[in-house]
């Protein structure tokens, strides 16, 4: 009989963990072939991992909220009629050998999005480090450890059951659990001040109001709102961004009349022949993109003091779901797109994003974002930098305003279209010059949009 091991899949290039959010099969259950197993998350996406092979789960290695490497072997299943009997529990031990061996078959699962939970924002992701004694901790336990004040050198002495000695959640709440119970002076020393984030060594606002949030009552009047995963993953990656880069905004105010005229008059044309609607969006990427290709270096990233120049253009363009948090897919190789195909990749994206059935990859690898705060009727932002990127453009609500026109008879006041467009920068790498003059090249390709355009 055959036993095939269930692989943790790798979601992402730059992701090497996930977590177990639940196991939607338990050991003997008889599984078939793409039938979701279990539920992981990782810091970008939520994912269902179905089975590979129809057979019977004969062991679970890992339970809910454990932290699994990519490549760890989480489940095995027994295929060609083998009877494996049940078990209420999550196995942790390997069933005892019956003297007979069976082939083993490493098969990776192949991820698919969860529709019913939102996806995490083209974000930072947390780093798993090894502490100063170079040992390893997942970020779950990280976070328990700041949440309970304990310090690097007291989260060294707690032992560890996991592979090759590792912190599991379970060590660190039992750890806790024992420390809560000592007397107080036989306690180990909580670390001093303000928690200290993993990545940057500053106070992380978020995790410190996390530590709290269970001590919190509520007032007269007052309701007391749990922040979903996402919303943490969203308020980690802003502070974060905030933390590693000395934001500038600038600001211009463009005439968009000619680009609102066309749109206005073509729309309807453009939709019945290329089965697309045309919003101000990829209109907006598109003088972007082009923007992009006279200052290549502001579509760069950071990392350890080297400035990394992308040769490809990937915007991101964050997109609001129901549940009322942001999501930031993007549309790969831009500059290779005509308007055309960056109209049907805008409203591909923003509808599956809208429906959670965004893929990992289309999250990820993004190298300058747009936001469009017009559509909630804003007449401009200072929008937060997208880590790793250097560089986001906010676009403003376009209003009709009265305007200072130059013709050859004299200056005007004529009613013209306007938007205000700003752009946050990362000051490390891109001065004023630089962001300055990238955000007026992208106004002036904006006013200088051609009425008599083809579609």
């Amino acid at each position: 009989m055959a036993q095939v091991e269930l692989i943790m899949p790798k979601m992402g290039e730059s992701i090497m963990e996930a977590t177990i959010l639940s196991w939607l099969k338990g050991v003997g259950d008889e599984v078939e072939i793409d039938e979701n197993i279990l539920e992981i998350a990782t810091d970008k996406v939520d994912s269902e991992i179905p089975s590979p092979v129809k057979g019977v789960i004969s062991e679970i290695l890992f339970q809910k909220d454990d932290v699994v490497e990519v490549g760890t072997v989480i489940a095995r299943i027994a295929t060609d009629g083998e009877k494996v009997e049940a078990s209420p529990a999550v196995a942790v031990e390997a069933p005892a050998s019956n003297g007979t061996s069976q082939p083993e078959v490493a098969i990776e699962a192949t991820p698919v999005p969860v529709p019913s939970q939102p996806m995490a924002p083209s974000t930072v992701e947390r780093e798993a480090r090894p502490s100063v004694s170079n040992r390893f901790y997942s970020p779950l336990v990280r976070n328990i450890a700041q949440q309970e004040g304990l310090s690097i050198s007291e989260l060294d002495t707690v032992p560890g059951t996991g592979m090759n000695g590792r912190v599991t959640k379970h060590d660190i709440m039992a750890y806790v659990n024992e420390r809560s119970a000592a007397p107080e002076s036989t306690r180990p020393e909580k670390s001093s001040g303000a928690p200290q984030t993993a990545s940057t060594g500053m106070p992380n606002k978020v995790e410190k109001e996390a530590a709290t949030v269970t001590g919190i009552k509520a007032g007269p009047g007052e309701e007391i709102i749990e922040m979903d995963r996402m919303r943490k993953l969203i308020a980690d990656h802003m502070v974060n961004s905030k933390h590693t880069s000395p934001h500038v905004t600038s600001f211009v105010e463009a005439d968009v009349t000619h680009l609102v005229d066309w749109r206005n008059a073509n729309k309807k044309a453009f939709a019945n022949k290329y089965d697309e609607k045309i919003t101000f969006t990829p209109l907006i990427m598109e003088a972007v993109v082009k923007a992009i290709l006279d200052f290549p270096m502001i579509n760069v990233s950071v990392k350890d003091g080297k400035i990394i120049k992308k040769n490809y253009i990937n915007i991101g363009m964050a997109t609001a779901l129901p549940s009322g948090n942001l999501i930031v897919p993007v549309i790969k190789d831009a500059d290779q797109l005509n308007l055309v195909g960056l109209a049907k990749g805008v409203n591909d994206l923003a509808n599956r994003a809208r429906e959670n059935k965004l893929k990992p990859e289309e999250i990820q690898n993004g190298t300058f974002t747009v936001t469009n705060v017009g559509t909630f009727g804003n007449v401009m932002g200072t929008p937060i930098i997208n880590q790793p990127q250097v560089a986001i453009l906010a676009a403003g609500a376009i209003r009709k305003k009265p305007a200072v026109m130059e013709t050859e008879f004299g200056d005007v006041i004529a009613v013209r279209q306007q938007m205000f467009l700003s752009l946050s920068y990362d000051h490390r790498v891109v001065d004023g010059f630089l962001g300055g003059s990238f955000l007026r090249r992208v106004a002036d390709y904006l006013e200088q949009f051609d009425q008599n355009r083809q579609i």
